[in-house]
């Protein structure tokens, strides 16, 4: 029997826009996905996020985020925004699943 395994693209770099709006993600295949600040602020699973939307206290929008720092931890980045929050870990594989591959 012969199983043939779906492997993900790998990230091989990324860099924030001029405008701080948008992180760009390259990958192994040389694709270049684009993650808006708003939706990555939207899509962070820390727990902190996770209880505000358990307590009804999420918002349903950050308009006008900006992305202000950028750690990698090899596995994913610690995204930092412009409201103050920097706790949310976007594991890689998850970022470009948040842009549908």
């Amino acid at each position: 029997m012969t199983m043939t395994a779906l492997v993900a693209p790998t990230v091989t770099g990324y860099e924030v826009s001029a405008d701080l709006a948008t992180l760009v993600v390259r990958t192994v295949r040389d694709d270049e996905v684009r993650l808006g600040a708003e939706q990555l602020r939207f899509s962070c699973k820390c727990a902190h996020c996770t209880r505000a939307r358990f307590d009804g206290r999420f918002p349903e929008r950050f308009p006008g985020i900006a992305i202000t720092e950028i750690g990698d931890l090899g596995y994913g980045l610690n995204i930092s925004f412009s409201d103050g929050h920097n706790r949310g870990i976007y594991p890689k594989i998850y970022l470009l699943s948040l842009a549908g591959h």
